[in-house]
């Protein structure tokens, strides 16, 4: 058992949190003649090793996810769906988002095309929901923060949150609530030619370089943030505000994170550094889940597809379940940090 954990540690800490770049960037300041134990200098170091840390994760996760979602064209997707019929259908669909893009902007597309072809409102939603809060990307990167039991759970609750809320869309029969040139669109049933893996790794290359574009300015952004709550943001400040002296503070960090846009590589490091000054880990999620979930860009361009009610029952669904995980994880986080 021993071995196991140490393996599992090096991995942890090493491989996905790459504690020997934090290390080496350390040295390499000091070698300059830079006190690292500055606010400056701090938040030099903590930019530099979160910007090359997630970067790295960022290209190797999206080439990986993006070759294995080579595999499931929306044609594919849409014929996978077809095949089941309740809340199983919410369930697969909610596993699907998990090989999707990573933003809620991208998944917005996807969810015109399943619901232009007939599949239910509720199972559609559930895959928008699960699409940017949950993913593969999100399974590693939040291993490499928190560790493997907030990142299981983590999944296993933003999976549960989008079964539910697309479950409540569909028994309240919101259909008539979808824009008619949705409905009426129809879908041509085109069958995707069988790619070569050469292929699909041409593929995962080019939606690797496409992402990072579209993603590195809000992962500076982010660690920007980051570095300076974690180096001139008191912790006395945060704690009070977020921390567990505070009973509304995950009320607070979900009402605060909608109307912000990025993604999960955005919001890790502020999420890091939220939990070094004394964030409760139930307030940092529901942060991270308003963010990826309900951004306003994402949200203007869900109404040109529903019509307010309906858009407006998606927004109170998904910050009710927010708000509920984040109280879950903060009576939960001394048994699993």
């Amino acid at each position: 058992m021993q071995m196991l954990k140490a393996i599992w540690d090096f991995f942890q800490y090493q491989i996905l949190g790459m504690k020997w770049l934090n290390g080496l960037i350390d040295s390499g300041l000091s070698a300059m003649g830079l006190d690292t134990s500055t606010h400056l200098i701090g938040s030099i170091e903590f930019f530099l090793y979160d910007v090359i840390k997630i970067t790295v994760l960022l290209c190797f996760l999206i080439f990986l996810i993006s070759y294995i979602q080579s595999y499931f064209p929306p044609e594919r997707s849409k014929k996978i769906l077809g095949r089941f019929h309740g809340i199983w259908a919410n369930c697969i669909s909610a596993l699907l988002g998990t090989v999707t893009p990573f933003c809620s902007c991208s998944s917005i597309p996807l969810f015109i095309g399943f619901t232009s072809a007939g599949l239910p409102v509720g199972v559609t939603f559930s895959f928008l929901i699960s699409s940017p809060m949950v993913d593969l990307g999100s399974l590693l990167l939040l291993m490499s923060i928190f560790g493997a039991k907030v990142a299981i759970i983590y999944v296993g609750v933003g999976l549960a949150v989008a079964v539910i809320g697309g479950t409540i869309i569909e028994k309240l029969h919101m259909e008539r609530y979808v824009e008619s040139f949705i409905l009426s669109a129809g879908s041509v049933d085109i069958e995707s030619p069988d790619l070569t893996k050469k292929d699909r790794l041409i593929y995962a290359k080019e939606q690797m370089l496409s992402t990072f574009k579209k993603v590195f300015p809000y992962i500076l952004i982010g660690v920007g943030i980051g570095a300076v709550i974690h180096n001139w943001i008191p912790e006395e400040w945060v704690s009070l505000v977020l921390g567990s002296k505070n009973p509304f503070g995950v009320v607070l960090a979900t009402l605060v994170g909608v109307p912000m846009y990025a993604d999960i590589f955005g919001s890790i490091p502020i999420a890091e550094a939220l939990l070094s000054k004394g964030a409760q880990l139930g307030t940092i999620l529901s942060f991270m889940m308003a963010v990826t979930t309900l951004s306003l860009p994402s949200m203007i361009m869900l109404r040109k597809a529903v019509k307010p009610k309906l858009l407006a029952l998606f927004i109170a669904v998904c910050t009710v379940g927010i708000i509920i995980v984040g109280y879950f994880f903060n009576s939960i986080q001394g048994l699993i940090i």
